[in-house]
Formats: C-alpha cells, structure tokens, sequence
C-alpha cells in the first residue's frame, strides 16, 4: 500500500511539474507577441518568473519520490518493492527526463534574458519550441507502460 501512494504522488507531481513545462513557453510566447507594451511585458514576466520558481519546486518533489520509488527498497525493503531489478526501460525514462529537465533551465534562462532585455526568437519559433517537451513526454509514457527492454 505504501508503494501506491509514492506512485500515486509521484505521478500527481509530474503532472503537476509538467504543466510548468508546457505553460512557461506560451507565456513567451505572449511576451514576444506583447513587445510594445511594457506593462503586459512585466506582468507576464512575473508570472513567467514566478512559474519557474514553482515548477523547480514541483520538480524536485517528484524527484524525490521517484527516487524513493527506485531505489526505496535498498531502505524499506519491507514496504517497497525493487520495481525495476535488471530491467533497462528505467535508464531511457531518466535519460528522458533530464531532457525535459534541460528544456526546462532553458526556457527559464531564455524568460530571464528576456527580463534584462535580451530579444526572443519570434513567436512562431518559441511555438515550435513549446511541442517538443509533448514528443519527449510521449517516450516517457511509453516507457513507464510498456517497459520495452
């Protein structure tokens, strides 16, 4: 039952941290789109900042139990099975999502450029920029259902 309930958590908070993940490009988006006026500038930087803020949060608490959920049964070996044994799927999903994780840091040094003045690429490019986290998602669930190696 405790393993449940890690799972469960983890999976909320991934969710969760994902939503950051599709959302901080569309707010530069926005940003980019909004060039001329600077107070709609400064308030989608602020949430753009705050967002970042947030999502490292989210990030590091589904860390955490996913952690707990690979390697918990080297600790609680009683309550917490040793789900992924000799099986390599887990390698890919990691490899995965320090991807995401790079992207992430990327978007958020690309919002704070953006708040010292730097430029943005155009708002098509950043909308490019925004489907790429959906494709390395979809490897993940892939690989967390169907364990293929």
């Amino acid at each position: 039952m405790t393993y449940l309930w890690i799972k469960s958590l983890h999976v909320l908070f991934v969710i969760a941290w994902m939503s950051a993940v599709f959302y901080l490009p569309r707010i530069l988006v926005n940003i980019a789109e909004s060039s001329d006026e600077p107070a709609v500038k400064a308030r989608l930087c602020l949430m753009g900042r705050r967002l970042y803020r947030f999502g490292h949060n989210l990030f590091g608490i589904a860390f955490l139990f996913g952690l707990t959920l690979w390697q918990g049964w080297r600790v609680f070996p009683q309550a917490l099975p040793n789900v992924v044994g000799p099986l390599h799927w887990i390698d890919a999903k990691l490899t995965l999502v320090v991807l995401l994780l790079v992207y992430f840091i990327w978007i958020g040094r690309l919002l704070k450029r953006t708040e010292q003045g730097g430029a943005l690429p155009s708002a098509r490019t950043l909308r490019l920029l925004n489907e790429l986290p959906v494709l390395v998602l979809l490897g993940v669930v892939f690989l967390v259902i169907a364990k293929p190696f």
